[in-house]
């Protein structure tokens, strides 16, 4: 599975309301170090975990869609099933990213 990058609110319902499994969305960016950090741990568990999707969002790209999403800090990431908000937390616990991603799917 490949990350797919998200640039608008259109793109991102369109996924969801077509997507049966979880979602999870990663809101970044390229300057922000703590994003950097954790990245390369959310691309490796997007190639482990095929009944996931995986997104990300830049919210330098995207920001009327950051802002309207409430992401005050970065890394954020929601997770979404059938459109619904699931769940979400903010920062680089690998732990936390990875036992939200087991709970949820």
């Amino acid at each position: 599975m490949v990350v797919r990058h998200v640039e608008d609110a259109k793109q991102l319902t369109t996924l969801l309301s077509q997507t049966e499994q979880l979602v999870v969305v990663m809101y970044s960016a390229e300057w922000c170090t703590n994003c950097r950090m954790i990245r390369p741990h959310y691309y490796n568990l997007s190639e482990q975990m095929g009944n996931v999707v995986f997104v990300e969002v830049d919210v330098d790209d995207a920001e009327s869609m950051a802002r309207s999403a409430g992401i005050t800090c970065m890394p954020t990431f929601h997770f979404f099933k059938r459109s619904a908000k699931m769940g979400e937390f903010s920062g680089t616990k690998r732990d936390k990213l990875e036992r939200l991603l087991d709970e949820l799917q």
